[in-house]
């Protein structure tokens, strides 16, 4: 194989990488897999004690690489992970959605999280949709469920848009309080 014949197979097998990447796009939106440079605008939303003040608090920033390279991780094992969700018309990373998996993908919960400047724009639904729709895709997704605190009604009132049904109140330790508990069979 010649120069020119490598320089074809490696641009292939990067724009391949990159596609592997990207998850779905939606209007304004693309989810794709987080990447270890997306630490910096991690701390944006999962950094920030105001973002994460319905989420059991702030993750302590030393941590955020061992957060995104898990989800990375997860991603290649089971097809479905929280994804880093990019603004298409800026480029930027503004949040992040996607599922939390225990120990199967049959059940998993939806998250979502956002820089607090694009609050209020829809973001948060229309990724949520695109992550239903990566489950009713994958295959094994049999069930997700969704939780959110007390206090946070604007989550309660995305997850009924999004048809989840409320269940009751469930105890998480996670966040060691009784939340409202929501879940949508596929």
């Amino acid at each position: 194989m010649g120069i020119i014949g490598m320089v074809k197979l490696i641009n292939r097998i990067e724009i391949e990488e990159i596609i592997m990447k990207m998850i779905i796009d939606t209007d304004r939106l693309r989810l794709r897999v987080f990447e270890a440079e997306d630490f910096h605008v991690a701390k944006g939303f999962w950094g920030n004690d105001e973002v994460m003040v319905y989420s059991g608090g702030a993750v302590e920033h030393d941590l955020l690489p061992v957060v995104l390279d898990s989800y990375a991780k997860c991603y290649e094992k089971h097809g479905l992970s929280i994804f880093a969700v990019v603004e298409k018309e800026s480029g930027n990373v503004i949040g992040a959605a996607g599922f939390k998996l225990k120990s199967s993908p049959e059940t998993v919960e939806l998250i979502y999280h956002f820089i607090q400047e694009s609050w209020g724009k829809g973001y948060a639904t229309e990724a949520a949709i695109a992550c239903i729709n990566v489950a009713k895709n994958h295959g094994q997704v049999k069930k997700i469920f969704a939780s959110a605190d007390p206090n946070n009604e604007q989550s309660f009132k995305i997850l009924e848009k999004l048809g989840f049904d409320y269940q009751g109140l469930k105890w998480f330790e996670d966040t060691e309080q009784e939340e409202p508990y929501y879940s949508m069979n596929l």
